[in-house]
């Protein structure tokens, strides 16, 4: 009898002690009291609490966790912009007094989140209201660096840890978003028309040189034909002017009039005129006086020539 008596008291006091066995998985830390009053921290695995006197008054996740907002801002010109956004957040450390915090600051879990939703919202009313709403769609960046510089050392005092701000959509007003798709709008034929200014500009630019190319070598090679013409010219009248010294130093010798080389070089140019010139018809003066007319008109040509 004293021996069923023996093992029903080790039968109890294993299980009083079984009962004080804890388990506490990874990711989590347990909050241990001792009558309401915090006792101690129990880390993951295997642990022992004083049965009946210790209890586990909340255990503690020490993984990332998340929440999305979607709230509403005021810019500085009266304009509504609608956030839609996600927090990441976790405990800041597995350190006692941090877990201290994360389990006594707040009644509830309910109560943290409302708490840090708040926080994080009115951190970016009170940046939007700054700023215009033109300039609200490039700042994205800005405004999660400023609610973190507003918020981290609230965060910290509750035990928590802000890692990021994620701002997912910026919205307007449809009227807003109307007038706005309209100024980029007009932004962009502005923009197509002036290339397409700058376009025609560049083409007219480029003709006008071609054309000024065009010119200036057409020039060049009229000038460079001129030249080469005068040349000609100049080349002729010195061989005519040769053969004709000639011609003139012969007759002398001979005792021939020179008015002879005169006549024949009337007579060549009449002979040009009509094989030459375009016209149809010819006026010459084939009478004896018409002729002697003639023939006095270039001797005295030649004599003013050779004055000269």
């Amino acid at each position: 009898m004293e021996l069923l008596v023996d093992l029903w008291y080790l039968w109890l006091i294993l299980i009083f002690l079984l009962s004080g066995l804890v388990t506490v998985n990874q990711g989590s830390i347990a909050v241990i009291t001792l009558f309401g009053k915090y006792r101690r921290i129990l880390l993951p695995g295997l642990n022992f609490k004083i049965p009946i006197i210790e209890r586990v008054y909340k255990t503690i996740s020490i993984q990332n966790r998340s929440v999305e907002l979607e709230f509403q801002a005021v810019t500085l010109d009266q304009a509504n912009v609608y956030f839609k956004s996600m927090i990441l957040y976790s405990v800041l450390n597995q350190e006692e007094q941090t877990i201290k915090n994360v389990a006594f600051k707040f009644i509830s879990e309910r109560d943290l989140m409302q708490a840090l939703i708040r926080t994080v919202e009115g951190s970016v009313r009170g940046f939007v209201a700054t700023k215009k709403q033109a300039e609200i769609l490039v700042l994205r960046r800005e405004i999660v660096e400023f609610v973190k510089d507003q918020i981290d050392q609230s965060l910290e005092s509750w035990g928590y840890y802000l890692q990021d701000l994620q701002i997912n959509d910026i919205t307007f007003d449809q009227v807003i978003m109307d007038s706005m798709s309209k100024v980029v709008a007009s932004n962009n034929l502005k923009a197509a028309a002036e290339n397409e200014g700058q376009a025609l500009l560049i083409t007219k630019t480029k003709a006008a040189e071609a054309e000024g190319n065009a010119i200036m070598i057409s020039a060049n090679a009229e000038k460079e034909a001129a030249r080469l013409r005068g040349q000609g010219v100049a080349l002729f009248r010195e061989e005519v002017a040769r053969g004709m010294t000639q011609a003139a130093e012969q007759m002398k010798q001979a005792n021939l009039d020179t008015n002879v080389i005169l006549f024949s070089m009337w007579t060549e140019a009449v002979k040009n005129f009509a094989e030459l010139g375009k016209g149809n018809t010819i006026f010459l003066d084939g009478s004896p006086s018409g002729m002697e007319h003639t023939m006095k008109q270039i001797m005295a040509m030649m004599q003013m020539k050779e004055k000269k």
